[in-house]
């Protein structure tokens, strides 16, 4: 179902959705397409459309023209959308995501793991939850989503390590496979990861067609994909929207649960919860955090001395191997719960 009542745009989806094989109802307007919303494979929100009927079964994608911009994102944000097509660009992709949303197959589950403020340890908490989900057997995929972090394969140790990074996969386009996408990607603690390269050179920005159609693939071919979605304005209005659910990372401070309220506006409309980092006993304890910002807390990430260090030394992964860093994964497992379709205890 297409909602919208501009006939440029209407015209558009009508020629992608025919190349798709599959059947379009049109309505003008969302209260009038309130009663066909669940029964539709796939709901679609012109740029033209300012408000929905109460949220519906079916998750929505925001499509609009070439030249809206940032505009498009913002009102995707508003209305609850959570994907967004600007064609012509995303014509390919949204073809394909309308033929699998027919026919869907199983799929993983997208994690994305942001900080409530600057230096919360977002990065080290990726890092760790994708190991420790790689050890009770899952097929794990890190993927560094903040293109201003220094990338995340310096905290790895693996520079050197082959695969495609980021700027190989700049023009992708439309469906990717997931098979040879694992195929292409470089591993590291038992898990796969997809990286921004640690160079001095400035590598160009990736489309935001390419990452959405990244992780469809990275979905499809992973039981768990672990995000590192960063705090920037483009990560949070793009990548953050691929993921199923969010998990924020706030030290037990005021400054840093003011910081992250502030932050929450920002997040798409998925299940979120808290990890506080800090020692137990902390000035601001765990349930003051989570009643300030409003999210419950889900585990506390251990504060460890030799983390700085071993950030610097791409060592984290050693640690990652102490008894407290897996109960803290376990807590974040526990919140998964069936989402993440773990295989059997190594």
């Amino acid at each position: 179902m297409l909602v919208t009542a501009s006939v440029v745009l209407r015209t558009e989806v009508e020629r992608i959705v025919a190349a798709a094989g599959a059947g379009l109802r049109v309505v003008s307007d969302a209260v009038d397409g309130g009663r066909y919303w669940d029964a539709a494979s796939a709901v679609l929100l012109g740029s033209d459309v300012r408000e929905l009927p109460p949220r519906r079964r079916t998750p929505a994608v925001m499509v609009g023209l070439d030249g809206e911009g940032d505009s498009l994102w913002h009102l995707a944000a508003a209305l609850g959308a959570e994907r967004v097509a600007v064609l012509p660009d995303a014509a390919a992709w949204l073809a394909d995501h309308l033929s699998r949303s027919r026919s869907p197959g199983p799929g993983g589950l997208v994690l994305g793991i942001t900080g409530g403020c600057g230096g919360a340890g977002a990065t080290t908490a990726a890092i760790w939850i994708a190991q420790g989900a790689a050890g009770l057997g899952a097929r794990v995929l890190l993927v560094d989503g903040d293109p201003w972090g220094g990338g995340v394969e310096l905290a790895l140790a693996a520079e050197e390590t082959p695969g495609l990074r980021w700027p190989d996969l700049a023009e992708a386009r439309g469906s990717i496979d997931p098979l040879q996408l694992a195929d292409s990607l470089p591993v590291a603690g038992g898990f796969s990861f997809l990286s921004w390269p640690a160079t001095r050179e400035q590598a160009g920005p990736v489309p935001a067609a390419a990452t959405t159609g990244v992780l469809d693939a990275a979905r499809r071919g992973y039981e768990l994909v672990v995000v590192d979605v960063g705090r920037g304005a483009g990560p949070l209005h793009t990548t953050a929207w691929d993921c199923d659910r969010i998990m924020m990372v706030v030290p037990a401070q005021l400054k840093a649960a003011v910081a992250a309220l502030r932050l929450l506006q920002e997040l798409p409309p998925v299940e979120a919860a808290l990890l506080v980092r800090g020692r137990p006993g902390a000035a601001l304890d765990a349930s003051l955090i989570a009643e300030a910002i409003g999210l419950p807390v889900q585990g506390r990430i251990p504060e460890l001395r030799g983390v700085p260090a071993a950030m610097e030394t791409g060592r984290l992964l050693d640690l990652g191997k102490r008894r407290t860093i897996r109960q803290f994964g376990a807590s974040v497992f526990d919140w998964l719960g069936a989402d993440m379709h773990a295989g059997e205890t190594a």
